[in-house]
């Protein structure tokens, strides 16, 4: 297996995830080769963080019309280990890596039916002002419960 920045030993890595969300690979989302386009990762991505934010309680606070703050991408990342086609079936996991002040490091996991980890990521989102578009800290319950999972999956 190649070399990934982000993961330092693989199987103690992988072992860490404790949420994951269950994506199956539709026609559109496949090239002409019928194996999954390499943007469509990143689609997975987001669907599986807004499930994971949900799962904790973070996206029903952000999507609150009297909220001030939002979730944004600041980065983010794929590498692609196996490829995967049209019908497959993948559980895409997600824990937390680091917790800055009004930013979380989150890490990705792509695994097919058979356990073969199909591709892996990492992004970091930002919590930032509706208003003034600057990043707004952590509060309290949303520090220890991000915390929490970092703690739980290190």
């Amino acid at each position: 297996m190649k070399q990934i920045s982000y993961i330092h030993d693989f199987e103690e890595w992988e072992r860490t995830f404790i949420f994951s969300h269950q994506i199956k690979v539709r026609f559109s989302e496949t090239d002409m080769f019928g194996h999954l386009n390499n943007t469509v990762p990143f689609v997975y991505f987001e669907e599986a963080r807004i499930e994971f934010f949900k799962n904790i309680g973070f996206m029903q606070k952000w999507t609150d019309r009297l909220s001030e703050e939002i979730p944004v991408v600041a980065d983010l990342q794929c590498d692609f280990l196996h490829q995967v086609f049209f019908g497959e079936q993948l559980s895409l996991y997600v824990k937390v890596h680091h917790v800055g002040n009004s930013s979380v490091d989150l890490h990705y996991m792509a695994k097919k039916d058979n356990g073969t980890v199909a591709f892996v990521g990492r992004g970091r989102m930002v919590q930032i002002s509706k208003k003034t578009g600057k990043s707004v800290p952590w509060n309290d319950e949303m520090r220890q419960t991000l915390i929490r999972l970092q703690s739980s999956t290190t």
